[in-house]
């Protein structure tokens, strides 16, 4: 089992930028795969940014790409999701993600592949 907690979020206004964190604890962190969704109000939650075991493969949606970056610090059992320039359309509750992994470059993209979830975190921008 892992447990993951996130936070960062906030209000913050058009053009702005946001780290958004999320801990882990309990597995080995080194053996999760990690991802970050987005859920909007009246919406389905969506796929935003993945990371496989050990950070060397990444992904993200194209409304995102060259915005936000997703990273991961094993040895502090964190994952992170930087937003810059963000915009209205990008505010939702934010969550982290985690499934068990084997030690290779796959990423997930969906989110029946996860198994681990955070309770969210707010982000809302303003315009």
């Amino acid at each position: 089992q892992v447990q993951l907690v996130e936070s960062g979020g906030g209000l913050v206004q058009t053009g702005g930028s946001l780290r958004l964190s999320c801990a882990a604890s309990g597995r080995t962190f080194s053996s999760v795969a990690m991802g970050w969704f987005r859920q909007a109000p009246g919406k389905e939650r969506e796929f935003v940014a993945a990371i496989n075991w050990n950070g060397g493969h990444t992904a993200v949606v194209d409304s995102v790409r060259g915005r936000f970056t997703i990273s991961r610090d094993n040895a502090k059992n964190m994952v992170y999701l930087q937003m810059n320039s963000l915009e209205p359309e990008d505010t939702a509750v934010y969550y982290c993600a985690g499934r068990n992994s084997a030690s290779d470059g796959k990423v997930y993209l969906s989110t029946y592949e996860y198994s681990y979830w955070g309770q969210g975190t707010q982000v809302t921008v303003s315009s």
